[in-house]
């Protein structure tokens, strides 16, 4: 073997360190195996957290009512939730169990979810989408915190000062579905950097887009900051308003980051060459 021909350690090294090393190659039913022990496992998780939640329903509800009753309390009403139906105490009691299930399980599927799709990532890739699903979570419960701190208390105020000659019976159920869309949705919310984040990785926008476009982006914030807090107080819409404008520039902050990087993997191959 000529000298030329003999292997490079210096690019035999560059070829196989561990931050290049793909993942293991799978089969199709392989794969279908791995995904179903991951949904088994996902599952009996779900199952197992429901049974705790149903220990921790009853003290949840007391959690979640107070500040319907608060609303009520300073709206000169009776404190009072009702359920109107022989079983809607109960039906409630399911649906916090199944809902605490889920979110307390929540960290082992992210986990079976991590097992499942790390194979067939390099590193890395695999310390990106550890990042993002943890700044995921985060962001989601950040918005429900927001949603039960900030905005509930608002939004009840300001429903129930409406007064006539009728008297608001309010049934737990209801009032459940009510605060479950109001705190969901802010959680989906606060994911607009996470959004941000997928939309460059596809190519679909960039930082300077993102700048650029910026006016348009205010008037769907405007218009979602309208929705969110349903009062007539504008302090307290320039102050939801002032929170997805933040999250807007943490999401254009995030784009910069995902562009940056990706010229500098391409410059990498450039600059050895």
């Amino acid at each position: 073997m000529t000298p030329s021909s003999q292997p490079d350690p210096a690019n035999s090294t560059a070829l196989t360190a561990p931050d290049n090393e793909p993942g293991g190659a799978m089969t199709f039913f392989e794969h279908l195996s791995e995904l179903r022990k991951r949904l088994i496992n996902s599952i009996a998780s779900i199952l197992v957290g429901a049974a705790i939640g149903w220990f921790l329903a009853p003290h949840f509800i007391d959690w979640i009512t107070k500040p319907m009753l608060k609303a009520l309390g300073d709206a000169g009403l009776k404190e009072q939730l009702y359920y109107t139906h022989p079983a809607g105490y109960l039906s409630l009691l399911i649906s916090l169990s199944i809902y605490l299930g889920i979110v307390l399980a929540s960290p082992w599927i992210l986990y079976q979810i991590w097992l499942f799709v790390a194979p067939a990532l390099y590193k890395h890739e695999r310390k990106a989408i550890t990042a993002f699903l943890f700044s995921t979570v985060l962001l989601f419960l950040t918005g429900i915190a927001f949603g039960y701190f900030i905005s509930l208390p608002y939004v009840l105020r300001f429903l129930t000062s409406f007064k006539g000659p009728v008297v608001p019976l309010m049934s737990v159920n209801e009032y459940f579905d009510f605060i479950l869309l109001v705190l969901l949705g802010l959680g989906l919310v606060f994911e607009l950097p996470v959004l941000i984040f997928i939309l460059t990785l596809l190519g679909i926008v960039t930082p300077k887009f993102l700048i650029d476009n910026f006016r348009y982006a205010i008037l769907v914030i405007t218009i979602l900051a309208a929705v969110l807090t349903p009062t007539p107080d504008a302090l307290t819409m320039l102050v939801f308003m002032g929170v997805l404008v933040a999250l807007y520039f943490v999401g254009v902050g995030v784009s910069w980051l995902v562009v940056r990087r990706r010229k500098q993997r391409l410059a990498a191959p450039a600059e050895a060459g």
